[in-house]
């Protein structure tokens, strides 16, 4: 299931089994591992990322 994993030129969010990824279009990458880091992997993502990014806010 690697193919899911967001890359740049695919950017996204991925979560599973306790580890995440994500790949921002302005080029910010980060990797989490263990319930806490995975997160507030997300919650940086929601809050810098992906939805801030389609808010016009980034």
């Amino acid at each position: 299931m690697s193919d899911l994993k967001p890359t740049p030129d695919k950017p996204g969010l991925w979560i599973g089994n306790g580890k995440a990824a994500a790949v921002c279009h302005c080029g910010a990458s980060a990797t989490a591992k263990g319930d806490d880091q995975v997160r507030a992997l997300v919650q940086g993502w929601e809050a810098n990322h992906g939805p801030a990014h389609q808010k016009g806010t980034q």
